[in-house]
């Protein structure tokens, strides 16, 4: 892969990474800041697998960030960037047992369990209130 290429990505994906920050998400950009998070994690984390993919990626985002005007919502926000922040995202994944890997996607963990997962295939296609609403069930049961 050129660097050219490389470069452009870092630039094309920027706003979506500055859309979850600027939302209070926590960017995990390693495999180390992704293990020394989860070995560290307490109480509720809502975990947002980003991606670059317009038809869904594009309504994750804007959910997860409205899904926190609820107001039982996760002590904690973090996030990874599948395609880009290849071994964040692997680590991030290892901690997901049995959960198929799915770009984007959300889970919602206690400590560093996963207590709720919205795959892809539960994004796309759906309206952002169906989404918000999804996250928001989720949150009034495990982040009390």
């Amino acid at each position: 892969m050129s660097m050219h290429y490389e470069d452009y990505m870092r630039q094309v994906i920027q706003p979506m990474r500055q859309e979850l920050v600027n939302g209070g998400f926590k960017e995990l950009r390693t495999e180390e800041e992704v293990a020394n998070y989860m070995e560290s994690a307490e109480g509720t984390t809502l975990v947002v697998i980003n991606s670059v993919c317009g038809c869904a990626a594009g309504l994750a985002r804007p959910s997860a960030i409205i899904s926190l005007q609820n107001d039982t919502k996760p002590d904690h926000l973090v996030t990874v960037f599948a395609g880009q922040d290849k071994e964040a995202t692997a680590k991030m994944r290892f901690y997901f047992e049995g959960i198929e890997p799915s770009s984007p996607s959300m889970a919602l963990l206690k400590g560093n369990e996963v207590v709720h997962f919205i795959p892809r295939e539960q994004i796309e296609d759906r309206s952002v209130e169906d989404i918000v609403s999804n996250l928001t069930s989720a949150f009034d049961v495990h982040c009390k």
